[in-house]
């Protein structure tokens, strides 16, 4: 029996088709037009502060994150500022964004490019939150928060572990894996650093026993560095959710409605980890990171070192093109990802993968009546009623909705993935978690 870690509650275990693992980072040339949205955070949009004809060069800050959750946008390329229009971005919504044709490739003089590993962290604790949030560092697990105000514990509330999420428990995805690989020390480093900017002793990076070449890697490294422990994980979807790997590492469930520091967690990506290190210790924005582009027709899976803000044709471009018989493409994996309308949508902060799916696969299946199993139930990691959930909101009663849980979906599509009667349920969950929402937050306005 396997005495490895995981999380309680339901979960499923998908296909996990991981074809690009193994192939190294490659680094994609900046493109040719760089389209850079202002709000690539969860929170509040970024103020531009540039304008038509400005010359801007790689690292320069473009626009400011002035709320409390928001994060600073940096050009990712060099050349001039062509317009500040709209461009859909990987939700599908039209946003605002800094159009730059780019010129040559030259960098702000502050940003050390060199490979040179540095160990040693001379910032106060006070520091390192200042200079995350001024190189625009997010949580690059998918959810985009700004990093900087998980590192500020509010009143009452104490931090005693930082975990690091290198679960990657999403189909197909690899770019964390292979950032494991190649950026390990980096990724300790900028480990250590969250810990310092946390105010803790301890930390914790859990990886799934599928990536045993990350797990030997970073326990190889670990142990040069005091406080570090690597957890092998159970390989269980969706273990990468902030409250599932609470459970599996810790053993802390995190209540309905809180957040991890409730019970003295804070989560941050490998992403994230690296990309600190990056500008604490390189004085590097965040304007670049790592893609994979994959999928059983793709040509050639891959994984790319890819600037901010470029379009997503030139990934396919280096990777093969775009497949024939490609039916849809998808932002992330298939279990949380977001059907793509555009190939010029950008890379931003969150986009971790594109995967292509085949005609064949890319089909809804018919919709058959449920026929109460109780499948959804049980897999649900929430431990939610998702086809009740579903059917409060198609009958939009938004009161019932709220008290039965439904702000706590994580959104993992556990339950459509397992409904032998193909019922979109996480179709009507999200809409109604967006109703309930807007709900809670104007009750908040009052």
């Amino acid at each position: 029996m396997s005495t490895l870690k995981t999380f309680s509650i339901g979960g499923v275990h998908p296909a996990e088709n991981k074809i690009s693992a193994g192939r190294a980072i490659e680094v994609l040339e900046p493109p040719k037009q760089a389209f850079i949205p202002l709000n690539q955070n969860l929170g509040a949009p970024a103020k531009p502060l540039v304008n038509k004809g400005d010359e801007v060069k790689v690292g320069q800050l473009i626009a400011n994150g002035e709320a409390f959750i928001s994060s600073n946008v940096h050009s990712s390329v060099s050349g001039k500022v062509l317009k500040i229009d709209t461009i859909t971005d990987t939700s599908g919504y039209k946003r605002p964004a800094v159009f730059i044709t780019v010129e040559g490739d030259e960098w702000d003089p502050s940003i050390d490019r060199t490979e040179t590993i540095i160990k040693d962290i001379k910032l106060s604790q006070k520091e390192i939150i200042d200079r995350i949030k001024e190189m625009g560092i997010v949580g690059l697990g998918g959810a985009t928060f700004p990093s900087h105000v998980k590192l500020m514990v509010p009143d009452g509330k104490k931090a005693e572990y930082l975990l690091i999420n290198g679960v990657e428990c999403e189909p197909y995805l690899t770019s964390d894996h292979q950032l494991m690989l190649s950026k390990g020390e980096e990724i300790l480093i900028g480990t250590k650093i969250l810990m310092k900017g946390l105010g803790v002793q301890k930390a914790f990076i859990g990886i799934e026993n599928n990536k045993p070449d990350a797990i030997r890697h970073l326990s190889g490294l670990a142990e040069s560095f005091e406080g570090i422990t690597i957890v092998p994980l159970k390989v269980k979807y969706p273990q990468g959710g902030e409250k599932q790997l609470i459970k599996a590492v810790i053993n802390r469930e995190v209540p309905s409605g809180k957040l991890p520091i409730e019970v003295g967690a804070v989560v941050h990506n490998v992403g994230t980890a690296f990309a600190v290190y990056e500008a604490i210790q390189k004085n590097k924005p965040l304007i670049e990171r790592v893609v994979t582009l994959t999928g059983k027709p793709v040509s050639r899976p891959s994984n790319f070192m890819v600037r901010i803000g470029t379009p997503i044709s030139q990934l396919f471009e280096k990777a093969g093109g775009l497949p024939e018989n490609a039916g849809k493409i998808i932002s992330g994996g298939p279990m949380m990802g977001k059907a793509l309308i555009s190939l010029e949508t950008p890379v931003v902060k969150g986009t971790s993968g594109i995967l292509v799916m085949e005609e064949k696969d890319s089909a809804r299946v018919e919709i058959k009546p449920c026929i109460r199993c109780g499948r959804c139930v049980s897999v649900c990691p929430m431990g939610l009623e998702p086809l009740l959930l579903s059917q409060l909101s198609k009958r939009e009663m938004w009161d019932k909705a709220e008290n039965e849980r439904i702000m706590d979906c994580i959104e993992c599509g556990s339950c459509h993935y397992i409904c032998p009667s193909g019922r979109p349920l996480l179709d009507y969950i999200r809409l109604g978690k967006n109703k309930v929402g807007q709900i809670i937050r104007n009750r908040g306005k009052k």
